[in-house]
């Protein structure tokens, strides 16, 4: 009988291990990720290059995914400052037009869900976003900013997703060089 509990203690502990070895696998992040300001990325999400643990990582945080040539993502979750995003806070997102045929900035939650808001506005599109004379664009997120190019996030923590959609050659080839959107906080009560 001894024997069989020490059978036992071996087997769970192993397992034990073995899941904690997987979960820090895929949610620690990769030596692949690449950052640009505020915003990272993976190069090798959605190529032949991509390991199991970062196919995983997409599984759970990025369902449906597109293959590197279709799409580009970059995600934020600290402003340009690196402050991590506070619902409580009020951000101003300033760029120009983006390397790719359309794009989209959306929020997510801690639970990597949309923030449910009354306004039913969950992201600002190359297409919807306000822009100035010159081509430029300032959106706001979090506050009570209002208007077509705003997000309410609500309140605790969040991120932001930048979705690329057919991205241009120097966004697939550099990454890290390509000319993103700043992300700065406006004003925090």
């Amino acid at each position: 009988m001894r024997l069989v509990w020490k059978i036992f203690a071996v087997l769970v502990v192993g397992t034990a291990l073995g899941l904690l070895a997987v979960w820090l696998a895929v949610f620690r992040g990769s030596s692949e990720m690449v950052s640009n300001g505020p915003w990272k990325a993976d190069p090798t999400a959605g190529s032949a290059q991509s390991d199991a643990y970062r196919r995983a990582l997409v599984a759970v945080h990025g369902l449906f995914a597109l293959t590197r040539n279709e799409a580009a993502y970059y995600t934020a979750a600290t402003d340009s400052d690196g402050q991590a995003l506070d619902g409580g806070c009020r951000y101003e997102i300033m760029g120009h037009a983006l390397d790719a045929r359309w794009w989209s900035i959306t929020a997510y939650g801690a639970d990597d869900y949309l923030i449910a808001n009354p306004a039913h506005r969950y992201s600002v599109t190359g297409t919807t976003v306000t822009r100035d004379a010159n081509g430029s664009f300032v959106m706001q997120v979090g506050g009570t900013a209002g208007g077509d190019s705003w997000i309410p996030v609500g309140s605790g923590r969040f991120s932001l997703t930048l979705r690329l959609y057919n991205p241009g050659p120097a966004i697939l080839f550099d990454p890290t060089h390509v000319v993103l959107p700043a992300l700065k906080r406006a004003s925090c009560p």
